[in-house]
């Protein structure tokens, strides 16, 4: 959670000079001095609420969509196509409930945000920019996850073959996979993630030097804005965050999910053995 908050920090394009930061470790040590030890975690109990039936969702269509997927295309194992395909419809159900909590997450973790709590940002929101606010950037995010998770999923299932052929339960085998797939699919991704960031938060300064008066929507726009704020160097700001983000995030993700599938697919063959 601290490394999502310094991301989004990161991202800024127009930061109040209060809150510029040349790396990670300055970010976060700048932070937890100037605004208090329990400040990186702002908007945590908003992505706990959301994470649980999101990732639910998630993995459940993955599966479901790989095995039809791979008896459509009548292939032997895994194909990759199949998997990028299941995990591009997977992000579809996930971005719906998680696209709202992010936006909540990102505005509490502005710097110098107006809002005191998750509750006092969801009713502001809602009262000031109607329901629309909380999905503004819904198609920016399938923009994004989908090739995130394209790349992501197909990077996993192709590291599994490699150090795991038989796939069995192995957790160090997950972890790794799971860790160097989140790694690749953030650093490919972190030009999309920034403009994201941006129809999160509409940074008021950044929209202010770019002379975009109202709400600023839409991918086009938000990419205009970007390069013309920082040029190219702006699609990449905060990549090193989000890579380190990703990494550990992925890599717990994939092993929590290969120990129950393991876990349950056992129990299930256990009872269904006679006495």
């Amino acid at each position: 959670m601290e490394r999502s908050k310094l991301k989004t920090r990161m991202q800024s394009l127009s930061p109040d000079p209060r809150a510029q930061y040349t790396s990670i470790y300055g970010a976060l040590k700048r932070i937890m001095r100037t605004e208090g030890f329990w400040r990186p975690l702002r908007g945590l109990n908003v992505m706990i609420m959301g994470a649980g039936p999101a990732h639910a969702m998630y993995f459940a269509c993955y599966e479901n969509m790989k095995r039809t997927l791979n008896d459509v295309f009548h292939h032997q194992g895994n194909s990759h196509l199949a998997n990028g395909i299941a995990g591009s419809m997977a992000t579809l159900l996930h971005d719906a409930v998680m696209n709202p909590a992010e936006v909540v997450k990102q505005r509490l973790q502005m710097y110098n945000s107006q809002h005191r709590s998750a509750l006092s940002c969801i009713r502001t929101v809602w009262r000031t920019e109607g329901l629309g606010a909380f999905y503004r950037s819904y198609t920016t995010q399938l923009t994004m996850n989908i090739p995130f998770q394209s790349i992501h999923f197909i990077t996993y299932e192709f590291l599994q073959e490699q150090v795991n052929p038989h796939r069995t339960y192995n957790p160090q085998s997950h972890i790794i996979s799971g860790g160097l797939a989140g790694a690749l699919a953030a650093a490919a991704t972190t030009p999309l993630d920034v403009c994201k960031t941006l129809l999160n938060t509409q940074e008021n300064v950044a929209l202010s030097l770019a002379n975009i008066s109202g709400r600023l929507s839409g991918m086009a726009n938000a990419f205009r804005t970007v390069y013309q704020l920082n040029g190219l160097a702006g699609y990449f700001k905060g990549i090193q965050a989000r890579v380190i983000y990703q990494m550990p995030s992925t890599a717990i993700s994939w092993s929590v999910y290969e120990f129950f599938k393991y876990f349950l697919t056992k129990r299930q063959l256990e009872n269904r053995a006679p006495y």
